[in-house]
């Protein structure tokens, strides 16, 4: 049994390392969300059926890498795939209000979006926290961020900054203004319920927060 165990687990190493390395150059053109969503849109008419993907480079994204990390991950150049202190933060305010927040970072996004599935369970969790790992390790902070800026999910059927650009505003990715991109970003985490052109209130309050850390740290002008 045990050696049985141990072939398992060198066989899962070895496959998911270089699974991962690969994808360092390889751009990714299909995750386990989108296959999901083309399930879940045969019994939802709020689904499309197809999906809308095009790849960019991280230099042909436009503002939209350095918006969603206002938005996401203020501190993603900075910590190496998890967010400690954050994850401190959320775990106080959890414990005293019913509407709580997570603490994942842009590395935990990407970890979830390529390689694994929607859910809260903890096999999924421990999963997530050893794909993060390996592409912090094997791809870097510009190589992550630039895959999760093409697979995240943007509206329904729409995944990446280019599709959703071109879908949301008649322009490429690189074309985006700076209040564009940030509209863009505030879709998170629920593209499916916000819109990047009529705000709501918590999409405002997103924004504003973002607006005022970019500004502050001259990443971008508005």
């Amino acid at each position: 049994m045990f050696k049985w165990i141990f072939r398992i687990g060198l066989l899962f190493l070895v496959f998911t390392v270089f699974g991962v390395l690969m994808l360092r150059w390889i751009p990714v053109t299909y995750t386990p969300l989108m296959f999901i969503r083309s399930i879940q849109s045969q019994t939802n008419d709020n689904l499309p059926s197809g999906i809308h993907h095009d790849w960019v480079a991280l230099s042909e994204a436009g503002p939209f890498p350095t918006c969603v990390q206002a938005t996401e991950d203020q501190n993603f150049y900075d910590h190496h795939g998890f967010d400690f202190k954050a994850i401190q933060t959320a775990y106080e305010y959890n414990k005293n209000h019913e509407k709580t927040i997570g603490a994942s970072t842009i590395s935990q996004q990407t970890a979830k979006n390529v390689f694994l599935w929607p859910s809260r369970n903890w096999v999924r969790k421990g999963l997530e926290v050893y794909f993060t790992a390996l592409i912090e390790l094997l791809w870097g902070k510009d190589r992550i961020l630039e895959v999760y800026s093409n697979v995240v999910e943007l509206g329904p059927g729409i995944y990446g900054v280019e599709a959703a650009s071109q879908h949301y505003f008649n322009v490429s990715a690189s074309s985006l203004k700076n209040n564009q991109a940030l509209n863009l970003a505030t879709l998170l985490p629920s593209p499916l319920k916000y819109s990047p052109i009529d705000l709501n209130p918590a999409q405002k309050r997103k924004k504003s927060r973002a607006k005022k850390h970019l500004k502050k740290s001259g990443a971008l002008k508005f």
